[in-house]
């Protein structure tokens, strides 16, 4: 009986654990009303059309389109004109075109201006750190100056040499006096 009553314990809670998320565990992803995409394909994808967008090769072809669009409904017969001569159609189309572009190209400058604003702050970084090198380097030469100006230098200990010589002439006989005392 007790063995009954602790599996039902030990099955109450682990209901309970099932109802209360624990925060180390990620979450399964639910299932949403909008289709699932990458964020960032999306963006370069965009980016590469407002890139195309853009182009004098994107403007020859959308004038040659247009002309042939517009040649076509003028001069064709009657039976073979889609869009008679206000092109409503083409206009649709026109109008379509833009409003699709207008915010891609928006979205991809918001992606470079991202890419900009990161670049900006590693600049920012590498020069906050050039700057503490160099003063760190102009500290480092100044203390080997100072330290320099307590060190013996060639030419100083050859001009100490040259007078302490001199001296000692002038405190020793010649050489040869020194033999004859003897």
């Amino acid at each position: 009986m007790a063995d009954r009553e602790h599996r039902e314990h030990r099955g109450k809670h682990e209901k309970r654990e099932k109802r209360h998320t624990r925060l180390d565990v990620p979450r399964t992803p639910r299932r949403s009303l909008f289709p699932d995409y990458d964020p960032d394909a999306f963006g370069r994808t965009s980016e590469r059309i407002a890139r195309f967008l853009g182009t004098g090769r994107f403007l020859v072809w959308m004038t040659v389109v247009i002309i042939a669009w517009i040649a076509w409904n003028v001069l064709a017969p009657a039976s073979l004109k889609f869009d008679p001569y206000p092109f409503i159609f083409l206009t649709l189309a026109l109008s379509l075109q833009a409003s699709y572009a207008a915010p891609l190209i928006l979205l991809a400058q918001n992606r470079q201006d991202d890419r900009d604003r990161v670049n900006l702050e590693q600049d920012r970084t590498r020069n906050e750190r050039s700057i503490a090198d160099t003063e760190f380097l102009t500290r480092e030469i100044a203390s080997l100056r100072m330290g320099l100006g307590e060190v013996a230098t060639r030419d100083w200990i050859r001009s100490e040499l040259q007078e302490m010589a001199k001296e000692l002439e002038r405190r020793e006989p010649p050489h040869a006096e020194r033999d004859i005392d003897r």
